[in-house]
């Protein structure tokens, strides 16, 4: 085990967790490196705080390991949870004792200098002002914020947050979203759970999407946007001349018009010719805007396929299930 402070904050590899005949994680494997917003993605029931909990040595797995900092929780047990903080489902205080007591409370259990850092928590997540009020009183939001702070007490290299901004309103989300920014810019690497593809699009740079129990797929969401393919919109003097030569380019794929110009997806070099026959044909490009995938259409091609980037479908996605990517029901 290592103590390298340069050792990977998440390494896990083929991580299953069966109940009796129910595989509730599938031969799972993660890589959250230093640095990282890490978004865990998946609808609710698909394994994601089963698997936090394995992390953390909450629960035994089944099959495979994990490691915190190069430490297994297995073997090593608290003290693989040096510079590890967050919460997995809700944070849970004493309703009838103020904020700030409660930090003190978790301070004081915590040892150290943690008390010196109450009031500096409090700031970091803009609750000093409500510190003195009973937790029983708060928001959902403001009790999921005090348990970021409770979080921070223990100044974590890694902070593990599951479903943060679930339950929030618009408000809340935002503010929700504005914390994790600072917190990773202040150089905290953060492992994110979520089923709320907007949050995640908003804040990782990498992802793992799982559905079932399964990785679907873990690297760079820039990537697997990439993977997804290119798509452009177009805007001219004559979009109904330049949807016919759009579509008799060859490399050219799912050429349309509609209100805003014409859509279709095509490699760079054929974007390219596509202009100057444009240019030859004496049409005017108004605008000519590249379109990478969003994360809704990846996620549901990787979860309605066989889970390669390669295997998307072609067609298109109902739209009741477009209107449900937001937020992705499930029981957990």
């Amino acid at each position: 085990m290592s103590d390298d402070p340069g050792a990977q904050p998440v390494k896990a590899r083929g991580l299953v967790k069966r109940y009796k005949e129910v595989l509730a994680v599938d031969h799972v494997d993660l890589d959250v490196r230093t640095g990282d917003v890490y978004g865990f993605l998946g609808p609710n029931g698909a394994g994601k705080t089963t698997t936090l909990r394995m992390a953390l040595g909450l629960i035994v797995p089944t099959e495979g390991t994990v490691e915190l900092f190069g430490r297994d929780p297995m073997r090593a047990g608290a003290r693989a949870l040096e510079g590890v903080a967050g919460f997995v489902e809700a944070p849970r205080f004493y309703p009838y004792m103020t904020g700030r007591k409660n930090l003190q409370l978790l301070a004081a259990l915590d040892g150290g200098n943690a008390a010196d850092r109450v009031e500096q928590v409090l700031d970091i997540v803009e609750l000093r002002p409500r510190g003195k009020h009973k937790v029983g009183g708060y928001s959902h939001g403001m009790r999921q914020r005090l348990g970021i702070a409770a979080a921070l007490l223990r100044q974590p290299r890694l902070l593990i947050l599951d479903e943060p901004a679930t339950g929030l309103d618009p408000a809340g989300m935002r503010d929700m979203r504005d914390l994790i920014r600072r917190l990773a810019g202040e150089g905290i690497t953060v492992l994110l759970s979520s089923h709320q593809l907007p949050e995640v699009q908003e804040l990782c740079d990498r992802v793992a999407i799982v559905d079932s129990g399964r990785v679907v797929y873990e690297g760079a969401l820039a990537d697997l946007r990439r993977q997804g393919g290119a798509g452009y919109r177009l805007r001219t003097t004559d979009d109904a001349r330049a949807l016919e030569l759009v579509q008799a380019q060859v490399g050219v794929h799912g050429a349309s018009r509609g209100e805003h110009g014409v859509s279709f997806q095509a490699e760079e070099a054929v974007v390219g010719k596509l202009s100057l026959a444009l240019g030859r044909a004496g049409v005017g490009i108004l605008a000519l805007t590249p379109e990478l995938a969003t994360l809704e259409d990846l996620f549901f091609r990787l979860t309605e396929s066989d889970g390669s980037p390669d295997s998307y479908k072609a067609e298109s996605l109902p739209d009741g299930r477009k209107a449900a990517a937001s937020t992705l029901v499930g029981s957990r």
